[in-house]
């Protein structure tokens, strides 16, 4: 074959109409345009309600799924694990939280470090995955800021202890100072 049959032949659907191709005769080209034109008349006769059924109407309130049976069907619904890992890490998130009321020096730093790097590295895999699943990104957002607050505590208080003992040499002089006057 010749390079140029081989050029044609693959840009062929290129050059191709829907409606008229090669040895395409009238009937062809009514089986075409009758999709379109019955799509149009259906139209027309629902009196321009473009995606209503044929059973529409009277049995519409049947045909409608109630919310519970489309959870439980979506891809991220109820009996998947989409929706109840969010559930369950929220225990995570709250577990945190209630640490905030605990003195920074019985935090531990890497578990803290670890608890915001699971965060942040989930809430950008899950707005990567299909489908995307906004409610699991949320609580791993969560899981991350609270990391940070209690890694940023826990930092303060290290560096407020380096600085003690110089504060203690201070007061212990301004003592000495007292005691001798």
């Amino acid at each position: 074959m010749a390079p140029t049959t081989n050029f044609f032949r693959a840009s062929r659907p290129l050059f191709r109409s829907p409606f008229f191709t090669a040895g395409s005769g009238p009937q062809q080209f009514t089986n075409r345009m009758g999709g379109a034109f019955r799509a149009r008349n259906a139209f027309r006769q629902n009196g321009g309600k473009r995606f209503q059924s044929s059973a529409a109407g009277a049995g519409a309130a049947e045909t409608q799924q109630s919310w519970f049976k489309r959870m439980w069907d979506s891809p991220i619904g109820l009996k998947t694990v989409h929706f109840w890992a969010p559930v369950m890490k929220w225990a995570l998130v709250l577990a945190g939280v209630s640490d905030f009321a605990r003195p920074a020096e019985k935090l531990s730093v890497t578990q803290n470090v670890a608890l915001t790097a699971t965060g942040l590295i989930w809430t950008r895999w899950c707005l990567i995955i299909k489908p995307k699943n906004y409610l699991l990104a949320a609580v791993n957002f969560f899981l991350g800021i609270v990391g940070v607050v209690q890694v940023t505590r826990i930092v303060l208080y290290h560096q407020s202890q380096k600085s003690l003992p110089q504060k203690a040499e201070e007061v212990k002089d301004e003592a000495k100072e007292a005691i001798k006057s």
